[in-house]
């Protein structure tokens, strides 16, 4: 499989709790098209990654679509957190490592003839680490897109929780001026730690870096990308799974 940089040549630090408070937080941004596909390859893809958060773009959205989600959850080790339907497609899965506060499911503004977009956001504990989540899949129309990305970062702002980590398909590349908004407001996690491969579509085709996590300034990013390399996660696996590959990042968050 092509990439833009070498495959990940050390594992990304393992989730744990600090003495003084703070948490390290493995976290997962995944488009996994509904589950249309090989959804026994993208369990253990996820499982392989071991994240202590799933954020997940086009989550089931039809009939039966909390069990599919739940199934998926279960086989991976984690259990859903927000989303899905109620959210038109983002959604948050966590591990048991998490406290959870508080969740909320966002409906955008629809704009006639296009799909319905929304946000799955929560508000979790690690430690002493308290952390926003917001899962988004940003518009295909690129104005559209960009109201959605300034209404992205007014969300952030209302969770009021001091630190705050975004992951989604943003169906953009880095020098759209959508994805140029967010990463003026928050940390572009490949931009500031790479790690692992940069492109995340298509699997089959790697050459283009439309996904992505972002955090808030006062996180630190110990490393971020697609996670070629990480143990578990097969080659095979990433192209049955779904049609984007996944990033995987590790954070720092301080304690309060």
């Amino acid at each position: 499989m092509p990439t833009s940089t070498p495959s990940a040549t050390s594992p990304l630090p393992n989730s744990r709790t600090e003495a003084d408070g703070s948490a390290v937080v493995r976290v997962l941004s995944y488009n996994i098209r509904s589950m249309r596909d090989d959804t026994d390859a993208l369990a253990r893809v996820i499982s392989a990654c071991a994240p202590d958060l799933v954020l997940v773009q086009e989550a089931p959205r039809f009939f039966r679509w909390r069990k599919k989600l739940a199934r998926l959850a279960a086989a991976s080790g984690q259990v859903i957190l927000s989303g899905g339907a109620t959210a038109s497609g983002p959604a948050i899965l966590c591990s048991l490592r998490a406290t959870v506060e508080r969740t909320e499911d966002v409906l955008l503004p629809l704009t006639p003839g296009l799909h319905r977009r929304g946000f799955a956001t929560a508000v979790v504990r690690f430690g002493g680490a308290r952390l926003g989540v917001l899962s988004c899949h940003l518009s295909l129309q690129k104005d559209e897109r960009y109201e959605q990305s300034g209404l992205l970062l007014d969300r952030l702002a209302g969770l009021g929780t001091p630190h705050a980590v975004v992951g989604g398909d943003l169906n953009e590349r880095p020098d759209g001026r959508s994805f140029k908004r967010l990463g003026a407001a928050l940390q572009d996690g490949w931009a500031t730690v790479p790690w692992g491969a940069e492109y995340t579509s298509t699997p089959a085709d790697p050459h283009q870096r439309i996904d992505a996590i972002f955090a808030t300034e006062g996180i630190e990013v110990l490393g971020c990308g697609v996670p070629l390399g990480q143990p578990g996660v097969t080659e095979a696996d990433l192209r049955a799974a779904t049609d984007h590959l996944p990033v995987l990042t590790a954070l720092r968050v301080p304690a309060g």
